[in-house]
């Protein structure tokens, strides 16, 4: 069964290079743009609509922290690893910015599989996750490492 049709828990020995896991879709909304960079990248692009126009972005944008944070929402629904999504390291970009009003999605695809040669019970695999608008134009990419677990004996 592949992973974007089937439930979890995953364990390192079930992947394969090249599987694809696809999120449900979240809607993005002004109030939660407000709300979210209010606490943490109060700039006035991202909190206040009459600020936004005048900015590179012509009208409120979401912070790039916000799409982050959305996408790992995302991540955890659709990506149960057994013991959780523990991050190793991430390489991220921003190619589009996130609007009121845009559902995003989330598509991730295993790069790479490291069995880890000292922990025998556990790896290190390298998945890209792209962050999709409506129109499957990209928000965010992500490149990240995650520790994953072998089934327990």
């Amino acid at each position: 069964m592949s992973p974007s049709n089937a439930s979890g828990p995953w364990y390192l020995d079930d992947l394969k290079t090249g599987d694809l896991f696809r999120s449900g879709e979240y809607e993005m909304d002004a109030n939660q743009i407000i709300a979210f960079a209010q606490q943490f990248d109060p700039q006035p692009f991202h909190i206040d609509h009459e600020a936004a126009k005048a900015s590179m972005f012509g009208k409120l944008a979401a912070s790039g922290w916000h799409t982050a944070a959305i996408t790992m929402r995302l991540l955890v629904e659709t990506l149960p690893f057994y013991k959780g999504l523990i991050g190793l390291s991430t390489d991220i970009q921003w190619p589009r910015p996130t609007y009121p009003g845009d559902r995003l999605r989330v598509e991730c695809r295993v790069l790479e599989i490291a069995p880890s040669r000292s922990r025998p019970e556990q790896g290190v695999v390298t998945v890209e996750t792209l962050t999709l608008g409506q129109e499957g134009e990209p928000r965010q990419r992500q490149i990240t490492k995650v520790l994953a677990f072998r089934k327990p004996e």
